[in-house]
């Protein structure tokens, strides 16, 4: 198999080595990630296989509904507490 080089950033290059065991080179550390991807679709596959028939007749409406309702709650919060720290800037 051939070589290549490539260029990337300091950051991506301090945590490929952080990553690198001493017997492994960048490369084996790349393609773990890749077999980790791979194998983490092939676990959501058969999870979704196995469950697609039992989740079938659940109604997550009232899930739905939660979420959306709990991140405009945590938005709203987040303007409020914007506004607070932009007026204490300010000293109002």
């Amino acid at each position: 198999m051939g070589s290549m080089n490539i260029s990337i950033k300091e950051d991506a290059y301090k945590f490929l080595r952080s990553m690198k065991g001493r017997d492994e080179s960048f490369s084996d550390v790349i393609l773990g990630f890749k077999e980790k991807k791979t194998s983490n679709g092939k676990m959501l596959v058969e999870l979704r296989n196995k469950y697609d028939e039992k989740l079938k007749d659940i109604d997550f409406s009232d899930v739905e509904k939660n979420i959306k309702g709990f991140r405009e709650e945590v938005e709203e919060r987040m303007d409020e507490t914007a506004e607070y720290m932009r007026d204490s800037r300010e000293g109002k």
